[in-house]
């Protein structure tokens, strides 16, 4: 014979066997609505705070970046040309797709560390940390085949006869190769930093 339950504890029953019973208030389809609105409020809060961090302002927030390599990207091509288009921060560093982008942000958080603990905080400390910081840059953008490049540059889009014979024949071997952009283009937008291995330079 099977013993009967233990009476609930005296000021209730525990959190989740509460979250668990049936309302006796409100209707399923009043659950329903209530749930959908808040989940569209809390994915366009959750959008909204995501689409902050990919802004300029907020990326040269701290002065390591501000004083740093923002100032030498004011300096190229990518910030001012002739046709006026302006690749942002995020536009090189963050992919636009939402898997990818969610799996940089999450990467990027050991910035905040970096930040707390003060690893670059100085011109003498990032340019110590320089190379380190940019290997790991390069190896995350050969990984995904120099993803954010490709948002704006297409190698089946080039017209080749256009280029100068440099970039004509460099374009022209990287396709037959399968090479990624960053595998030539490590200078683009930021100083190269000192002690570069030869192949990389």
């Amino acid at each position: 014979m099977n013993s009967p339950l233990p009476p609930p504890s005296p000021g209730g029953e525990g959190l989740w066997r509460r979250l668990r019973r049936p309302s006796v208030k409100y209707s399923l389809l009043t659950l329903l609505g209530v749930g959908f609105v808040a989940g569209i409020v809390f994915w366009g809060g959750f959008n909204t705070v995501v689409e902050a961090t990919n802004k300029e302002q907020f990326c040269i927030g701290c002065h390591e970046m501000k004083d740093n390599v923002y100032a030498e990207y004011t300096k190229t091509i990518h910030y001012k040309n002739r046709t006026g288009v302006r690749a942002v921060c995020a536009d090189c560093h963050v992919p636009h797709e939402w898997g990818p982008k969610m799996v940089r942000k999450i990467q990027a958080s050991r910035e905040l560390y970096g930040k707390v603990m003060g690893t670059i905080d100085t011109r003498e400390k990032f340019e110590a940390k320089r190379l380190e910081l940019a290997e790991r840059e390069w190896a995350r953008m050969t990984a995904n085949d120099s993803l954010e490049c490709r948002n704006c540059h297409a190698m089946d889009s080039m017209d080749t006869e256009k280029q100068k014979p440099r970039a004509k024949k460099s374009h022209e071997l990287a396709v037959k190769n399968n090479e990624t952009c960053i595998v030539c283009h490590k200078g683009i937008a930021h100083h190269k930093p000192q002690g570069m291995k030869e192949d990389e330079e």
